[in-house]
């Protein structure tokens, strides 16, 4: 069994400064990958674009970089001698579901309930997956605070579905972004351990757009037989910087995991997509959303869940 070593102590502020600027991120791409998906009539293609662009960024920046290149050697070597397992290459086909989730959900019912959808499977994932000590920092144990921050997570989830969301919007829309929440939280945890193999967050950055944008051209293909060619492509150049955004936080994430944990880096992260999602959603609005008081609501119980869920010194 591979032996799991802790990380240098990173500052508690710090961690959650960066897992809330990963949600913030994930937020503005939801919307602009959703305006992409509405333009094109295509979510699938919208995010096989979002993937592409990052991925062709990453490429130049891996191969511009002599630790990006001499972490790229690790991983070449490591699948040849299969030292590295399968799963730990998969953390971009949950990413895969993301964007897509992003471009047929988000651009309809707006970010705030794109985004507590994504809460809930974030948060009941990141806890197990904690539990099990699939993530880079190994088993970490399910204390009373990481709990109780779940269920207030779950909270905002059930605050979100009040009112008249219901009536406007089909329950599948629904149930996509919990899948997605579901993936982001199994994606963090398999880079972190791939970026802990090869020593390289980069690296493992890259190979989680691969293996993405591999799955997002078959479900483009699939989508382009059935359905038909997309719409012509918006000339907006701020539409196509969603893979840019997937880069940052991807690779933030990979970097971050190690010292939060999956759970508390999903519930940060739940905190900067509520709150930037609900900005959005303000100035931004859609015809289906939740009413003002259930985003204020929102934004102070998921606050609270990452309050109660923070490590406490002993």
């Amino acid at each position: 069994m591979e032996r799991v070593t802790s990380p240098r102590p990173l500052p508690a502020w710090i961690a959650l400064g960066g897992a809330v600027s990963i949600g913030a991120m994930t937020a503005v791409q939801a919307r602009i990958n959703g305006v992409l998906g509405v333009r094109i009539d295509d979510g699938i293609v919208a995010g096989l674009i979002s993937f592409a662009v990052g991925l062709v960024l990453l490429v130049v920046v891996v191969l511009a970089l002599p630790s990006g290149r001499a972490g790229l050697g690790r991983l070449l070597t490591g699948i040849r001698s299969r030292t590295i397992p399968f799963w730990m290459l998969l953390g971009g086909t949950c990413g895969a579901l993301t964007v897509t989730t992003q471009g047929l959900v988000a651009g309809v019912l707006g970010v705030s309930l794109f985004t507590v959808g994504v809460v809930a499977g974030q948060t009941l994932h990141g806890l197990l997956l904690d539990r099990m000590g699939v993530g880079p920092s190994g088993i970490v144990a399910v204390t009373p605070g990481r709990v109780i921050g779940g269920a207030l997570a779950l909270a905002a989830v059930g605050i979100s579905l009040g009112g008249d969301v219901l009536a406007t919007a089909p329950l599948w829309l629904l149930l996509l972004p919990f899948a997605a929440g579901a993936g982001i939280a199994w994606q963090a945890a398999a880079n972190g351990r791939l970026a802990r193999r090869v020593a390289s967050p980069l690296t493992a950055t890259l190979m989680s757009f691969i293996a993405g944008t591999v799955v997002l051209l078959a479900g483009a293909a699939v989508s382009v037989a059935t359905r038909g060619m997309p719409g012509a492509l918006p000339a907006e150049p701020w539409l196509y910087l969603g893979g840019l955004l997937g880069f940052a936080y991807i690779l933030l994430g990979a970097w971050l995991v190690p010292y939060t944990g999956v759970l508390l880096l999903g519930l940060g992260s739940v905190l900067g997509q509520l709150a930037t999602s609900v900005t959005i959603d303000l100035i931004w609005p859609v015809d289906s959303g939740p009413a003002l008081w259930q985003l204020a609501a929102m934004i102070f119980v998921a606050a609270a869940s990452v309050i109660v869920a923070l490590p406490r010194q002993r």
